[in-house]
């Protein structure tokens, strides 16, 4: 089994009803979390226990994306099996941020920090990630197995590292915050759907699934300027969204 399970859609909070940051991706039996922002944990555990994540991936340590980072560790740590340490990927910034939520608990007892932006080989996927622009040291990532791959611009601003980040990706997961370009907004810190649109189009993915939209924001008018700029499937992910990879093989 191949598929991506939407875990959450919403930047810098979560509106009623959904969640921050997150998603689950599962290959073959290895489960990999890419972000885990508020209020993402008990979407996790609808569709596996704590236990049963392999890895987890953090862009960077803004709380919508790393909030329930926390909540993930405590439910390892007072676990009554507590098993070996669950491999963690992230910039610095990440845990420190992280730990200042948890006075007692350590969360190096719990995770096995290795750092990013850098490449890593995590279960059945290489990991490349590269720095982004943004308000805190964010890496793009992107994940490689055999038929497999996917690129996340996590909430990152435009760059031209995308270009390669995403090049041909099965999948390109960008954050769609804007409501206008980013040219447009004068903030090169973030993207807006016409954005990712244009960098999905430059990278030649096959599909794009926008992301991290901002609260309120009109997501029917961001998937069609996504569609201005880009040919290929455009996708607004909701909550408890799947998307299978099944097939991609051949």
């Amino acid at each position: 089994m191949r598929r991506l399970t939407v875990l959450g859609t919403c930047g810098a909070w979560p509106e009623a009803g959904r969640s921050a940051s997150g998603f689950l991706l599962e290959y073959d039996g290895f489960r990999l979390v890419l972000d885990l922002g508020y209020a993402t944990f008990p979407r996790l555990l609808e569709h596996c226990a704590d236990e049963q994540v392999d890895a987890v991936v953090v862009t960077h340590e803004h709380p919508d994306h790393c909030a329930d980072l926390s909540a993930l560790c405590r439910a390892r740590y007072f676990a009554q099996e507590r098993g070996a340490r669950l491999p963690l990927y992230c910039p610095p910034g990440v845990i420190g941020r992280v730990q200042a939520m948890e006075p007692t608990e350590d969360l190096l007892d719990v995770f096995d920090v290795h750092s990013l932006p850098s490449s890593h080989q995590v279960g059945p996927f290489r990991l490349d990630a590269v720095l982004l622009p943004h308000h805190v040291p964010h890496a793009g990532v992107r994940l490689t197995a055999p038929g497999l791959t996917l690129a996340y611009s996590g909430d990152a601003g435009p760059d031209p590292a995308l270009a390669g980040l995403a090049a041909e990706a099965d999948l390109f997961i960008a954050g769609a915050t804007l409501q206008s370009t980013s040219a447009d907004s004068g903030d090169h810190h973030l993207m807006s759907a016409a954005d990712a649109g244009a960098w999905a189009a430059r990278a030649r993915a096959k599909r794009l699934l926008l992301t991290h939209f901002w609260p309120g924001s009109d997501r029917t008018r961001s998937t069609a300027d996504a569609c201005s700029r880009f040919s290929g499937e455009v996708i607004a992910a909701e909550e408890g969204m799947t998307l299978s990879f099944e097939g991609s093989d051949g």
